[in-house]
This record gives structure tokens, sequence and C-alpha cells, in this order.
């Protein structure tokens, strides 16, 4: 062996650790860069999801939704014919002769009385709860949290529904957050659906907008928790590839993580802010910033959808055109019933100043509207703030003559007028507590004599799809303000029993208010209704005045206007006229939620007795502090 090979020989000896040990760290390195490539490869697209089954879970999800409205609809369309056929029935028939209707036949009244009437538990539903002085919202009804219970389990199963023997854990995380995101943006769409206040399901199904309120709060919650998961999936495999500085890196950088954040972020502080606390402490900002995140929400995840093409972007373009669509629902709407070429041009607000801090506001119309009883409509008053608008019921209407000429002899009320030649007024009754409505009594009762006029808009109406035409016997149950609810109602049963237009025989007005001035809210009206022919025979009222200031002042005006001191015991009363019933009977309420809870109570407790049917008005989704005179 010469002494170069030799040499190289022992080189190569010397150096064996080192060679050795090159070659383990290359094949770590190359380890680590195919567990690096095992993880950081679910952090992008859609690798690892497992579409099929989304779609096929969408399906399913859209299925129920659409067989729960069908059922629901076939319910619907046989209590309308059932309606029906009594109203036909019941117009020619007297009272007594109307007791076939009154009489329950199955056990229909076992499902309403233990679960559509029933509270989730004791009597408490619509009477706010309150922790000090904050508003913690309310208790869903039995029948609402089987629905809210029924939607959250399903949706938890679909997310967990996950191939959990795969070895590669994050490829099941990847799963996850397909599955989540999927299910976010397909829960969006009924969520924007029952958002809108020209949701076509309301009159369809006969569904009260609070209650598809209350369905879109609890969606919108779903959705979060959706939509949150899905972003916490995506960061654990992120950050177990690349660590924090790869997680912001992609957050910053790029377009399609970040603008998902935002879409994530929005929705987070959606949460936050529509907690019944903060969204009855400041209702009106709580309005504004909604709408502002919720475009951002839709605006964020169609720009994260659309940076990768993902297949769900037709999905976030028809939650676009709905949500739209409602706001061009409601222009259209305040532009039909306000503005006219022909006619006075804008529409302008009378605001009068009533004792017990109230307003009796009239909106003058330049067109004809014909509003059926049980409506409400939202007002916006231009020199207050043209932005903000609220509910309101509608408490009385009337159609005058574009000239203003009202017929006032027997001889010209014959005269038919054409409706393209009246137009409509339409009253409220607003009672003062904060925001608008304690600037719009501030207004009124700064000036002299008390009345203020200001350009103002009208939009609506809005619900009104319960119809008491059928029913031989209805009672009507306000307290406060809620009278604006029921006097159309009285109104049109009054002028239907003298035209024998309806099945109404009896109908029972129970108002119960603080004091006698609030009496006043509503007197010019409730004077037309005691001069109607017919009033007699048909309408009695019982007036309830809880804080009396003077015990003199309570006096019965008749038999038919009666006036009691302190609080009505609404058990007596309803079990009284059950006892003497006509015909099928409706039990309406609005008010205070304390008294509807009350008046549910009653009403469930006289289910076995007959056919009694239960209808409340409320707006839970806003302030409910404007009945808190009872």
């Amino acid at each position: 062996m010469t002494g170069s090979h030799h040499h190289a020989l022992h080189h190569l000896v010397a150096n064996v650790p080192q060679i050795i040990k090159k070659a383990v760290s290359t094949a770590a390195v190359e380890k680590n860069d195919t567990k690096w490539i095992e993880i950081t490869q679910y952090s992008t697209m859609l690798n690892g999801v497992d579409q099929h089954t989304n779609l096929l879970l969408k399906d399913i999800s859209w299925t129920t939704l659409g067989a729960l409205a069908l059922l629901i609809l076939l319910l619907r369309i046989c209590v309308r014919f059932k309606a029906h056929l009594r109203h036909l029935a019941g117009m020619g028939l007297a009272g007594e002769k109307q007791q076939y209707w009154a009489t329950n036949r199955g056990s229909w009244w076992w499902f309403k009385k233990n679960v559509v009437y029933a509270p989730l538990k004791h009597k408490r539903h619509n009477r706010e709860v309150n922790a000090g002085k904050l508003h913690m919202g309310t208790i869903p009804s039995r029948f609402h949290t089987l629905l809210i219970f029924s939607y959250f389990a399903t949706n938890l199963a679909y997310c967990a529904h996950l191939h959990y023997t795969e070895r590669n854990h994050y490829k099941i995380v990847a799963e996850l957050r397909g599955r989540t995101g999927v299910m976010a943006i397909i829960n969006m769409v009924p969520l924007v659906i029952f958002a809108g206040r020209n949701n076509p399901l309301i009159g369809l199904l006969q569904i009260s907008f609070d209650t598809y309120n209350l369905l879109h709060r609890w969606m919108g919650r779903m959705v979060v928790l959706q939509s949150v998961v899905h972003t916490l999936c995506w960061y654990y495999v992120k950050h177990a590839g690349d660590g924090w500085g790869g997680v912001w890196s992609a957050m910053t950088v790029d377009a399609f993580i970040g603008w998902g954040c935002i879409g994530t972020g929005a929705l987070m502080l959606i949460l936050v802010l529509s907690l019944s606390p903060v969204r009855h402490a400041f209702y009106e900002t709580f309005l504004t910033v909604h709408i502002i995140l919720a475009a951002v929400t839709v605006a964020g995840v169609y720009i994260h959808c659309k940076m990768d093409q993902l297949p769900f972007i037709t999905y976030i373009q028809a939650i676009g055109f709905l949500w739209l669509g409602d706001r061009f629902g409601r222009v259209y709407l305040t532009v039909r019933n306000n503005y006219s070429r022909k006619g006075k041009g804008w529409t302008t607000a009378t605001v009068q100043a009533l004792p017990g801090e109230a307003c009796r506001v009239t909106m003058h119309l330049p067109t004809r509207l014909d509003v059926r009883p049980g409506t409400h409509a939202y007002l916006r008053f231009g020199s207050i703030n043209a932005w903000e608008n609220h509910p309101f019921s509608i408490a009385w209407v009337d159609h005058i003559s574009k000239e203003g000429i009202l017929p006032l002899t027997e001889k010209a009320m014959d005269i038919k007028i054409r409706k393209s030649d009246t137009v409509t007024d339409v009253s409220f009754v607003i009672q003062a507590q904060k925001g608008l409505t304690r600037r719009l009594y501030n207004k009124a009762n700064e000036v002299s004599p008390r009345v203020w006029k200001v350009r103002a808009s009208l939009e609506g109406p809005y619900a009104g799809h319960h119809s008491l035409d059928s029913y031989g016997h209805a009672v009507l149950i306000a307290g406060a303000s809620g009278i604006t609810h029921q006097l159309p109602y009285v109104r049109h049963l009054v002028h239907g029993y003298h035209n024998n237009t309806v099945a109404t025989r009896k109908v029972l007005l129970i108002w119960i208010v603080r004091d006698a001035e609030q009496l006043e809210w509503v007197r010019p009206w409730m004077d037309k209704i005691l001069c109607m022919p017919g009033r007699r025979e048909v309408l009695t009222i019982k007036l309830f005045i809880t804080r009396p200031k003077n015990p003199r002042e309570i006096t019965s005006p008749s038999a038919t206007v009666m006036m009691y001191p302190g609080r009505p015991n609404i058990k007596t009363l309803v079990a009284t006229e059950v006892q003497n019933q006509f015909g099928a009977m409706a039990v309406t309420v609005c008010g205070p939620g304390g008294l509807q809870d009350n008046v549910r109570e009653a009403v469930r407790d006289v289910q076995e007795d007959g056919v009694v049917d239960y209808i409340e008005e409320s707006f839970t989704y806003v302030l409910t502090a404007s009945f808190r005179c009872y």
C-alpha cells in the first residue's frame, strides 16, 4: 500500500464519527421536513376537508328546515280552513247557537296547553329577567326551547361527525375546519331571512316577527360558535407547523386568511354587543353598529371565499342579495306610503303631548293606505334623527278625501268616495321613556299648545295576520299603551257585528292603566267606538286604574263601561268569560311582560273547558320599558 492510499484510509477512519453524525442529522432533517409537510398541508385549501359529507349535511340541514316549514304551513292551512268554515257558519248564528265551535273535539287542547302556550317552567316567559339594573332578556317558551335545542343538537352533531379513526389528528382538525366553515355559511342564509321585516314566511306561516327574531338571535350564536371553531382549527394546525410567527405572517400578508379573520372578528363583536344588557342599554346605537358589523362579516366571508374560489361562494352572494332585498323592500314601502306627486308631497306628522308623558302621533300620509287590525309600523322623524326608526302599534286609521272634507251628514255618507280620491291619517300613542320616545315627547311638550308638526315617514304596516272574525267571543286585554294594539280590533269587530260580517257576538275589552290621566290617550277614538251602531249589544269595557289619585274619580259610566280601582284578577276574568262563552274564544294581550305571562297562565288553565286561543303581541327584541307604567 502506497503512502497516499494509507493516508486516505487513515483520514476516512478518522472522520467516520463526523460522517455518521452528518448522515444522522440529514435523516433527522428529512424526517422533520416530512412531519412539517404532514402538518402544514392541512392548514391550507381544502386539504383534509370531507367535502362530500359537507354537501350531504348541507342538504340534510336545509331539508330539515324546509320540512319543518312545510309542516307548520300544512298546520296553518288546516287552522285557516277551520276558521273560515267557522266564520261562514257563525255570521248567521246568534251567540248561543255557536256552541258547537266552543267545545273541544280531540286532544289538540293538550298540545296547546303543554307545548305551544307553555312557558319553559312555572309561568315566566315575557316578563324580563333583571339583575339589578341590567336587562337580561326574556325566557323562551317551551315550544321555542324545543326548536332551539333541536337546532343546536343537530348542528353540533353535524360538526362532530368526523373520521376519528384517522391516525394524523391534524387531518381530523382540518375536517372539522371545513365542516364548521360550511355549516356557518349554510346557517347564515336562514339567519338573514329571519332578520328581515319583509320576510315572506311571516305572513305565510303566521309566525310573528318577534319569534323569528328570537330564532335569528340563537342562529346567530351558532354561526359565531362555528366560525370561531373554524378559525381556531386553522390556527391550531398553522401554529403546530409554523409557530406564532407563521400564524401572524399569514394573517397580515395572506388576504385569504386576513379577510377570514376579519369576518370572524366582526361576528364575535356582534355576539358581545347583542347580549341583552348591552343591547337594551344602547339599543339605538346597537342597531347601527349591528348593521355595519353584519355588512363587514358578509364582505369578509365573501372575499375569503373568493380568493381561493371556495365552492360555497354562491351562498354568500345569496346572503347579500337577501339582505339587500329586505333593505330595498323597506325603501319601497317608505316611498310608497309617504310620497305622492299628485297628493300633498311628503308625509307630515302631528305630535301632541298628552298627560302621563305620552304623545299622540298622527301621520298625515299623502296616499291611501289600507291597514288591518293588529298591525304596527316603523316611524322616522326628520328633525330628531332620520336614521332611527322604531315599531309602534297602529291605534287608529282615518280615510279622508284629498280636500280634507269628511262626510258629516247621512246623505253625504251615502256618497261613495273613490279610494284614489282619499288619503289616510294613521295615529299612534307613544309613551315617553328614553331615546327617541323621550325626545319626541319633549319636542311636543316644549311648544304651545303642546302640538308639534314635523316631517316624518311611516314604513309598513307589518303583521296583522291574526284575524278574530271567526271567533264568537273575543277578550282583548291591554296594559298601558298596549291599548293601541286592541283598539283597531274593537272597532273592526263592532263594525262587523253591526253589518253581520263577523261571527263575533261578544267582545270584552280590559284596559289596565296607572291613573285616570292615561285614559286621555285614546279618548277621541274611544268616544267614536262608543257611538258606533250595535256597540251596546256586543262590547263591554272594563277599565282598571291601578294607582288612582282620587278614589272618587273611579265611577262606572254605564253597565257596559265599568271602572275599577286596583289590579284585575286575570284568572277570574278569563274563567268567567269561559263559563259564558259564545262559540270559539280568542284571548289577545298587548302590554308588559308580567301581564302577558298572567294572561297566558289564565288561558292555559281553561284549555280543557273549551276552545280558547291565545294571541299575544310583543316586541321583546326592542326596549320593553314602554309598558312599565303598568
